[in-house]
């Protein structure tokens, strides 16, 4: 799949990139958090689980916002081939009329 864009167009941002960076600091903090579990400090323990439930809620609308994006734009690009010329009809009207004219004849 090519995707083309006009003089000036940003490039799309890369959401899965994004989402891989969050994650992997999400997993760096847990992961942080967990020792300082074992090692007896719970004071990161309910930040800890906001940031990751905040994440999660972000993410997973980042990625809902994206879908609907992508189906608004199927949309309009359907609708805007179905308004395209069929020209194999045009050229059908267009002998039908002709001959209509030729059986006329001049009277």
């Amino acid at each position: 799949m090519t995707i083309t864009f006009s003089t000036g167009d940003k490039p799309p941002v890369d959401l899965l990139a994004i989402t891989e960076v969050w994650l992997r600091d999400a997993a760096e903090t847990l992961a942080a958090t967990v020792e300082d579990i074992k090692g007896g400090n719970h004071a990161r323990h309910k930040e800890a689980l906001e940031c990751i439930k905040g994440l999660k809620q972000a993410v997973s609308t980042a990625i809902e916002e994206g879908n609907r994006v992508e189906r608004l734009r199927k949309q309009i690009a359907g609708a805007a081939q179905s308004g395209a010329l069929d020209l194999d009809a045009a050229r059908d009207e267009i002998g039908r009329r002709l001959a209509r004219l030729r059986d006329a004849g001049p009277d």
